[in-house]
């Protein structure tokens, strides 16, 4: 870091912020392969809390390379960079008191990790939406595993790039075992537990 770059102390704190807030800000990475359900899972998830009075934003993949992370392609390094920066950004949110969702395949372990140390493990929640390549291939709800498998699409994750799964994740969500509503109800059941929402 540049040694004329310094940081500036704030008066007010995340604890100030969360304190008027009622909740402790995190991040809920939402982590699986495209057409899983993790926007889908997330979006549902906001909403819930949104209706109980909470506050939460929601970082989706695709949204976020339409502006952002509009300069980064897909290759290993480009996924990397686009997950370092939304880890920043998540993290800047939490400091902010907010509880923030982040829907992106994050396909390497060694990035979601990166990630967490960047954001705070005692603030991330990894949430592995656990749907098979055949379900999510059968789903195809943007016609782009039509397109990977006729070979349109290079570096496609789970066909020729690959998805690293959680080995242990915070929440584990199983689609093809559970419904959208048992889903949400677990991510929920969670904060609370964990002492994150009504502080």
């Amino acid at each position: 870091m540049d040694k004329n770059i310094v940081i500036h102390p704030h008066k007010v704190s995340r604890l100030d912020r969360e304190k008027i807030k009622k909740q402790m800000g995190c991040v809920l990475w939402f982590t699986g392969l495209s057409g899983s359900g993790k926007s889908t899972i997330a979006n549902e998830v906001e909403y819930k809390l949104n209706q109980l009075s909470f506050h939460t934003y929601l970082l989706d993949g695709d949204n976020i390379r339409h502006d952002l992370n509009k300069d980064l392609g897909f290759s290993e390094e480009d996924r990397s960079e686009n997950i370092r920066r939304i880890a920043e950004v998540s993290k800047l949110f939490v400091d902010a008191g907010i509880i923030v969702l982040t829907a992106f395949i994050s396909p390497f372990i060694k990035d979601r990790e990166q990630a967490k140390d960047i954001v705070g493990k005692e603030r991330f929640i990894e949430i592995f939406v656990d749907t098979p390549f055949e379900e999510c291939a059968k789903r195809d709800p943007k016609g782009l595993y039509k397109k990977a498998l006729n070979g349109e699409i290079k570096n496609f994750t789970g066909l020729d790039s690959p998805y690293e799964a959680p080995v242990s994740p915070d929440i584990h969500i199983k689609t093809l075992d559970e419904n959208i509503n048992e889903s949400v109800e677990k991510v929920i059941n969670y904060l609370k537990e964990k002492g994150f929402l009504n502080v």
